[in-house]
């Protein structure tokens, strides 16, 4: 149970990167003297370095086995968050914040990875779901916790206590995170057969199929992420602490139905799950465009979020363990494929919902819409993987 709170942990530092921090966005960008553009690209640098450092991590991983390029990640995680604390303008603490989704990156792949070396079918969708609620303890604490940090210590304390976070998971891998990936098993060549393994595995249409699904509904999450501090601070009014209330309600919902997701799949097909978080997020998204168009006010607004968020609690964990089903001796690669593609669909969804401002909600309502109908559209088009 140790290794699981550990692998818990590290996943966790993806969403604590973003969602302790975000009640403080419009602080951070007052702060620096920058636009709302601005500030949420701290967030799209983030979710690109968790990206694009994926695609090393998982090759690396299955050459080197899993616990030292781990531990690597976690000692650049650490050090990226004290620079972002001391960063002096919008534009260094944007490149800090690609460091430190690097350094995540490795922490993220490699724990997913090491699901994959001890679970395959639905024993991985039940761990999956599993790690799922604990790493949603994240995105409800995280935003609360950092709301209270930004009252005593400013968006800087937030990245402080990231920062030490980070040294205190650090640590407990060291004392207790076994290698999960025996020297037999490993693959050889590392990086310099990276390029053959993804060749390889982009020509899995189920994997590419269901990463594409899940990369959809992530980003309209992180839609959600990056433009609902503007939308409900800058609009409607809400303090910081009042917003994280609301953010960690819907994170409640997620882990629910992630939760479900886990005790359902025994009886029910992972794939039928999926299409009903796929179908819950397309709707959501759209009630929320109808609401901000016609201005139906705060409640519906806040369900159409509700909504969105809650349906990523199923769309995660049934979206992963279909898509690495059938790639067990190359589950950091694949694991990676999968993370690259959707934190950088999610990096480029977060500036979206910041552009013309003067529309106000329009922007992210737009996005998020748009995002979940396109899951749908990805998803019917994928069909069951027979093996």
């Amino acid at each position: 149970m140790s290794v699981l709170f550990i692998l818990g942990a590290l996943v966790a530092l993806g969403p604590l990167s973003t969602d302790a921090y975000v009640p403080g966005l419009p602080d951070l960008a007052r702060d620096l003297r920058s636009s709302a553009s601005m500030a949420q690209l701290t967030v799209t640098t983030c979710l690109v370095g968790l990206a694009l450092g994926q695609l090393v991590a998982g090759p690396l991983s299955d050459a080197l086995g899993r616990r030292r390029p781990l531990i690597v990640g976690v000692v650049i995680y650490t050090a990226a968050g004290f620079l972002c604390a001391a960063a002096p303008t919008a534009e260094v603490l944007i490149l800090f914040r690609g460091v430190q989704g690097v350094g995540g990156s490795f922490a993220l792949v490699i724990a997913y990875a090491s699901v994959r070396d001890r679970y395959t079918g639905r024993a991985a969708a039940r761990y999956f779901s599993l790690l799922l609620l604990i790493t949603g303890l994240a995105p409800i604490i995280a935003p609360i916790a950092g709301a209270q940090v930004l009252k005593l210590a400013g968006w800087r304390g937030i990245f402080v206590a990231l920062a030490v976070l980070s040294a205190v998971v650090l640590l407990a891998c060291l004392a207790a995170l076994p290698e999960s990936l025996p020297p037999q098993l490993r693959q050889p060549g590392g990086l310099r057969a990276a390029r053959s393994v993804y060749v390889r595995l982009l020509a899995d249409r189920h994997l590419v199929g269901y990463g594409l699904t899940n990369a959809l509904v992530f980003a309209a999450m992180f839609a959600y992420i990056s433009g609902s501090p503007f939308v409900l601070q800058n609009l409607y009014g809400l303090s910081p602490q009042q917003y994280s209330v609301v953010f960690a309600v819907n994170a409640v919902g997620l882990v629910a139905a992630a939760q479900a997701s886990g005790r359902l799949v025994g009886r029910i097909d992972a794939r039928r799950l999926l299409g009903a978080g796929v179908i819950g997020a397309a709707v959501g998204g759209v009630a929320l465009l109808v609401v901000v168009i016609v201005g139906a006010g705060l409640w519906p607004l806040l369900a159409a979020f509700f909504t969105v968020v809650t349906s990523v609690g199923l769309v995660l964990p049934n979206a992963a363990a279909l898509a690495l089903e059938n790639h067990g001796s190359h589950a950091g690669a694949a694991a990676a494929l999968l993370g690259c593609t959707q934190f950088l669909f999610g990096g480029l969804a977060a500036p979206l919902v910041g552009l013309h401002a003067a529309s106000g909600a329009l922007p992210t309502a737009v996005v998020m819409a748009g995002l979940g109908v396109a899951g749908v559209v990805a998803f019917t088009t994928t069909h069951s993987n027979p093996g």
